[in-house]
Formats: structure tokens, C-alpha cells, sequence
């Protein structure tokens, strides 16, 4: 008897469910163009994902998001932003995968285990092109100008690290929500395409005409030649928010367990 209870306590912990999940929600940028101000000019974001359970308490997740980003700094409440007068906006795709711990034991499908809070962190592939404006209706690829006298190109494809905090909901036998804040640590400075000094002219021009008039777009149009332009000391940040719903997906015919175990 004791055995057939450790038997069926090793199959209540150690299951195997397979879920597939869409997120819909938010997304936003912390950065030069915007310092610390959570949740400030959000976008609409999306995404896909898999989940696979083993455990009660662990999954793992895989998945792509997809939103935009945007900073402006005509809408800072800092003067000194203000008068330096930078915008952006980028597309930006994400590619993650990512380690769940629910700190109560969850499962779809079962009304023991409906809700729990949970965190996660993983490592993901993200993809950005920062597009700027001079207050018309075109758009310009930033990276192309060089706007502070880069070398070379920054490259718009990098790594970094997804983490965050949400809860589950078991709703149905086959479906569940979730609610969830997963920002991504980043390491490069160039997703609003400013970064460290205005560039000399004569030593680092931008690239043309064009690339001046990005460059420097300071209201009082005064001489920056090697001022300081960004932060170079710190790297930017993205975060997407929103709500999940997944479902159950049934790859194999489920084992029949004994009465009164899970």
C-alpha cells in the first residue's frame, strides 16, 4: 500500500502537459528618450507561444512577441530633454525561451490547482530598426545616418535577457489566462538610436546632409560639437505587458490513474 502511494504521488507531481498560447497586451521603452517613466507612450503588442509542464511547479516556454517602441523627447517633462528634441519609433521582434517557477502547485484541467503566482527568466534573440522624424509625415531609417559619427553600423539584431512576474488561471478543462509584466535587460544603447556625443564635424561627421539634420535637433540650434548627447553608461530597456490565453493541447491519449490520485 505504502508503494502504491508513492507511486501515485510521483504521478501527481511529475506530469506531462503541452499547451500552445497567444499574448496580447503592451509594450514600451526605457531609455535616453525616456529615463524611467513605466508604462509611458505604450504600444500594441502580440505574440505566440508553447509551454511545456513536467511538474506542478516548473514549465518551460518558448515563443515569439512582436510590438513597436517609441520615445520623444518633446514629450518629457525634463526641460533638458525638451530642448534636445529627439524622437523614435522601432519595430521590435522578440524570439524567446524562458523557465517558469509557479509558487503554487497549477494545472490545466484540474480544480485543485486553479490559480497561482509565478516568475520566470530565460534568454532571448530580439530584432530592432530605429526610424526617426523632423515633424513630417516621412520616416527615416537612423541607422544609415550615423547621427554620432559611429565607425560602424550598430547591429540590429542582439541578446538579451527576459524576465518577469505574473499569474495563471486555470478557466476550463482546457483553457487557461495569465497575466504577466516580462521586461527584457538589453546590452546595446541604440534602440532609440542615441548613445554618447553629438559627433565634430570635422573628425566624425554624421552621414550627410540629412544625417546633421538628425543629429542635432536641438531647439536653441547652439553649438553641441562633442557634447553630450546620451548616456552611454547605460543600456536600454523594453517590456512587454499583457494578458495570455492558452490551451491544453492532448498529443497522446491521457494515462487513466487510479480514483482519488491526479
Amino acid at each position: 500500500l505504502l508503494f502504491s502511494e508513492l507511486q501515485a504521488q510521483k504521478r501527481h507531481r511529475n506530469f506531462r502537459q503541452h499547451e500552445a498560447g497567444i499574448f496580447v497586451g503592451g509594450s514600451y521603452y526605457v531609455g535616453d528618450l525616456n529615463p524611467g517613466r513605466h508604462f509611458f507612450l505604450t504600444q500594441p503588442s502580440g505574440g505566440v507561444f508553447y509551454r511545456f509542464t513536467p511538474n506542478y511547479r516548473y514549465a518551460l516556454r518558448g515563443g515569439y512577441n512582436f510590438g513597436n517602441l517609441m520615445g520623444d523627447d518633446s514629450q518629457s517633462e525634463d526641460p533638458d530633454q525638451r530642448k534636445r528634441n529627439l524622437n523614435f519609433k522601432s519595430r521590435i521582434n522578440d524570439f524567446h525561451v524562458l523557465a517558469e517557477f509557479n509558487f503554487l502547485e497549477y494545472r490545466i484541467s484540474n480544480d485543485k490547482y486553479r490559480a497561482t503566482f509565478f516568475i520566470f527568466a530565460g534568454i532571448n534573440v530580439f530584432n530592432f530598426r530605429p526610424v526617426g522624424n523632423l515633424g513630417n509625415a516621412q520616416w527615416e531609417s537612423l541607422r544609415e545616418l550615423r547621427t554620432e559619427g559611429q565607425t560602424k553600423k550598430y547591429r540590429l539584431w542582439q541578446i538579451g535577457i527576459p524576465f518577469g512576474a505574473g499569474i495563471k488561471l486555470n478557466v476550463s478543462k482546457k483553457i487557461g489566462i495569465g497575466l504577466e509584466w516580462a521586461p527584457r535587460k538589453t546590452f546595446t544603447d541604440w534602440i532609440d538610436d542615441c548613445s554618447g556625443k553629438y559627433p565634430n564635424p570635422d573628425v566624425n561627421p554624421a552621414n550627410g546632409f540629412k544625417g546633421q539634420q538628425y543629429s542635432n535637433r536641438t531647439l536653441d540650434g547652439g553649438d553641441v560639437i562633442n557634447a553630450q548627447r546620451g548616456n552611454p553608461r547605460t543600456k536600454d530597456w523594453y517590456m512587454f505587458f499583457g494578458l495570455t490565453l492558452n490551451i491544453k493541447l492532448t498529443l497522446s491519449p491521457e494515462p487513466c490513474y487510479q480514483t482519488g490520485f491526479d
